[in-house]
């Protein structure tokens, strides 16, 4: 018998084009400010603003496209630096796609990607990802972390 665990979604997969922005991007520095508190972790400036450049848009970002972002509003970044960041971002949460919705680091989870508008959705895939991890397992291969993405098209971009 299959047993699915799904996480709670606090937020829809895909937020509405016309959702408020600057709320969506408050409440997911808030977010980390809390996992940093609750780590003992230090939430620097830069971590900051390389996390804010990535909230910035719902679609992921490239580390030279999170360079780009940041030069908008402060001497452009040595790539080291946001490489770092980065890096702190990753260790604490997901990739180089900021995450918005409430589950802890270990949760598995799949990424919709919509082909027309870039905007990145998440969902639970404790199922698909351990179904995959034992399949790599049963080949003597020992993984480390797992993947999922989806391409297709968001509900927003189908409607219009």
């Amino acid at each position: 018998m299959l047993h699915i665990a799904w996480m709670t979604l606090t937020k829809p997969t895909f937020p509405a084009p016309d959702h408020d922005h600057d709320r969506c991007t408050a409440d997911g520095i808030d977010h980390a400010e809390r996992v940093c508190e609750q780590r003992s972790q230090k939430f620097t400036p830069i971590r900051r603003q390389v996390l804010q450049a990535l909230l910035s848009s719902h679609r992921p970002l490239g580390a030279y496209e999170v360079i780009d972002e940041l030069a908008k509003s402060m001497p452009r970044p040595a790539p080291i630096t946001v490489y770092r960041a980065l890096d702190f971002l990753m260790e604490n949460r997901n990739a180089y796609l900021a995450c918005s919705h409430d589950h802890d680091a270990a949760a598995m989870v799949a990424f919709l990607i919509c082909e027309r508008c870039g905007s990145v959705g998440e969902i639970p895939a404790m199922p698909v990802t351990q179904g995959l991890n034992a399949a790599a397992r049963a080949t003597g291969f020992a993984p480390k972390l797992s993947v999922v993405e989806i391409t297709g098209t968001c509900a927003h971009c189908q409607k219009t």
